[in-house]
């Protein structure tokens, strides 16, 4: 499910004096990585001018006040500056996500360099992620020419791993302890694989829309259109695409013949295991990803119904549902997960997915603002929601049917304690199966998933 950003979240001006907070939490036994600027030649230097720089740091000042999705306030951005190209956008776009993903240790390098906060955090970006090759179009003085000049050949090895890894310290802490907790050997490494997977851009993965076309004759058409993908072997379904070129503009994506969708996500349905001439229930179909996904599995075949309390998001669905060909979804409106129309079907379901509301740490690759705006106590709150959301769930599960509760969170509380708590609630439930997916393992957004069946 799309993150929720939690009610309780840092103030823009608390975030930013965060960014620059020292940090105690390193241990003895972190895994320092290597210096990992990378090697950039000149001609791969993005063509940045006065104008473009100028807006690239209002865009990155804009979206560190914290008071919406980076997405959301980018979208605004971009249309109050309609003269910006598609390279141009693209690139004020990819910077203002690196410096969201790395803000801690940018903030951290930033201090002995002067001027407003978006602007030496924006020319750390472009320093860090291209090389010194950027300097001539940042134009610093000698004294920020130093700083960055020192940015660059340090070892971040010599910052605390919170700092490193730019995550807030109740995050590191949580993250370390469900590490030490699961026995690995040397707790700080685990953190800073994970921690570094969460720092890049996630990739552009594609679902294959098996109602329309199959993977191979649907990379062979991106090919045509100059488009490279490759198949996914964790994942019938899924194409990785290299680069970010403008799919949304191919006659293949207005055919209806793929969606874009996570890896880890495509997986999760496959997980779910949707059979055709099912009664299958998407509790919370948000703009409806993982129900199209399950309508094609199960070949437009049975009943999928596209349940959610918000009516935009469920609206959202409604163009996707059009191009894929699907003919068994059905929007299902609710004003919450007690809503009484949901009583027509109670016991009627061969499966229910319950992608539950959640802190979205899995997501932290393409929704790196929430790690700034969260705080634990919000996931505490989230808590709740989420064993309301899947008892109610369990009710609408006939017997021998299965029930599924999944979360795009990397959180223990938010994934297993859950789960536990349910089963103890629940003995009319098998054991639960699990599933997890991680970024630096699987290479795709984090996700958390238990496959119930219903035994009376």
């Amino acid at each position: 499910m799309t993150p929720t950003t939690p009610t309780t979240s840092i103030p823009a001006a608390d975030a930013a004096n965060a960014a620059v907070q020292p940090s105690t939490a390193r241990g003895p036994a972190e895994a320092v990585p290597p210096t990992w600027v990378p090697a950039v030649a000149q001609s791969e230097l993005p063509r940045l001018t006065p104008p473009l720089l100028a807006s690239t740091e209002r865009a990155v000042g804009e979206v560190l006040q914290l008071d919406r999705a980076a997405d959301t306030v980018l979208r605004g951005f971009f249309r109050a500056n309609e003269r910006l190209g598609r390279r141009d956008r693209g690139i004020v776009a990819e910077t203002v996500f690196d410096v969201l993903r790395n803000r801690r240790r940018y903030g951290h390098q930033a201090q002995s360099m002067r001027g407003s906060l978006p602007r030496r955090l924006t020319w750390l970006s472009f320093v860090l992620r291209f090389g010194e090759g950027m300097l001539p179009a940042l134009r610093p003085d000698a004294e920020d020419e130093a700083a960055l000049r020192r940015s660059l050949a340090s070892d971040p090895g010599g910052m605390p791993q919170p700092v490193r890894l730019s995550l807030p310290d109740w995050l590191h802490a949580e993250l370390l302890a469900q590490a030490q907790a699961a026995g690995e050997a040397v707790p700080h490494a685990a953190v800073e694989r994970l921690g570094q997977s969460l720092l890049g851009p996630a990739p552009l993965d594609l679902r294959v829309n098996l109602l329309k076309t199959d993977r191979e004759t649907l990379r062979a058409s991106l090919a045509a259109d100059g488009v490279e993908a490759e198949a996914v072997e964790s994942c019938d379904t899924a194409l990785r695409v290299r680069g970010k070129p403008a799919i949304d503009r191919l006659a293949s994506f207005e055919r209806g013949e793929f969606e874009v969708q996570d890896l880890g996500s495509q997986r999760l349905v496959e997980f779910a295991a949707p059979r055709r001439g099912q009664t299958v229930i998407d509790f919370c179909a948000g703009a409806g990803g993982k129900t199209l996904a399950i309508a094609a599995a199960m070949r437009s075949s049975g009943q999928v119904y596209a349940c959610d309390v918000s009516t935009a998001r469920l609206q959202r669905l409604k163009p996707r549902l059009a191009r894929s060909g699907a003919t068994s979804v059905q929007p299902f409106g609710l004003d919450s997960e007690h809503d009484p129309k949901l009583r027509r079907l109670a016991g009627r379901a061969d499966l229910v997915l319950v992608d539950a509301p959640c802190s979205g740490t899995g997501t932290l690759r393409r929704n790196p603002e929430l790690k700034w705006r969260m705080l634990p106590e919000a996931v505490d709150e989230l808590n709740g929601r989420q064993t309301s959301i899947l008892t109610a769930a369990a009710r609408l599960v006939k017997r021998g049917g299965a029930l599924v509760y999944a979360t795009c969170s990397l959180l223990e509380r938010e994934n297993e304690a859950v789960a536990k708590a349910f089963s103890d609630a629940h003995p009319g439930f098998s054991d639960p199966v699990f599933l997890h997916i991680r970024p630096d393992i699987d290479g795709s957004d984090g996700f958390f998933a238990a496959r119930w069946v219903r035994r009376e």
